[in-house]
């Protein structure tokens, strides 16, 4: 037993990006905050801007948000991991980003992440105004959720100008998988799961809870159906 906490602690050691680490920690919070290491990065990250405000709703613990953080079946990573904060990052608890991920809040928007939520690998968060994971929101590998069109659009006809930007609000509770595309307009209800390759783009939250959707875009395919939540061990 002992032998073993020796070897999870040289392990811990020795995957994380120590320099980023202390950086972040000490130039975002308090000396009292900043010496438990509520946030950790692990391994190659560039820190384009992080001068937004980090605000934490939960009691403090070493590496409870971690960025490049190894929970996933794959092992290696490529070192494309990039962060610019420049708006407001509320974090509910325990969350989870995994390797070679793109973050990126603005001036002015607001992302918030609840208790035990997650984007897996080589996924990317692109937050101009407002994205809200609920806690157990869980998102699998080469995903997106995105809540801007990037450009302006108009009507041809009206010359009614579109809105670019739309608020995401994703359900707790939430069973996504991989490469899936959450984009603006996007509400999940509670206990949502989500197939592979989806594009959401719509509020989805009258199908109610325990319901599969899926396709491009997105449509009801199973009723009655959720992670056995019981069983895992966040």
């Amino acid at each position: 037993m002992i032998v073993n906490r020796f070897k999870n602690k040289i392990s811990f050691f020795s995957k994380v990006n120590w320099i980023k680490t202390l950086y972040f920690n000490f130039r975002k919070f308090p000396f009292d905050i900043a010496i438990k290491l509520p946030f950790v990065f692990y391994g190659k990250v560039k820190f384009q801007s992080i001068k937004g405000e980090i605000i934490i709703k939960a009691p403090i613990k070493r590496a409870m948000i971690g960025f490049g953080e190894p929970y996933e079946m794959n092992t290696v990573s490529i070192g494309l991991a990039e962060i610019m904060i420049e708006g407001k990052i509320i974090f509910n608890g325990k969350v989870q980003f995994g390797k070679d991920n793109f973050l990126y809040v603005k001036k002015g928007a607001v992302l918030e992440m609840g208790n035990k939520s997650s984007i897996g690998s080589r996924g990317k968060i692109i937050c101009t105004e407002s994205i809200t994971f609920g806690n157990y929101a869980r998102i699998g590998s080469e995903s997106q959720v995105i809540d801007t069109n990037f450009h302006e659009m108009i009507n041809t006809e009206t010359n009614e100008v579109y809105k670019m930007t739309a608020p995401i609000v994703i359900g707790n509770y939430n069973f996504i998988s991989n490469r899936v595309t959450l984009l603006s307009k996007t509400k999940t209800p509670n206990y949502c799961n989500i197939a592979s390759n989806t594009l959401c783009n719509k509020d989805y939250t009258f199908l109610e809870e325990n319901v599969l959707i899926g396709g491009i875009p997105a449509q009801l395919l199973k009723k009655n159906i959720k992670r056995n939540w019981k069983l895992e061990n966040l």
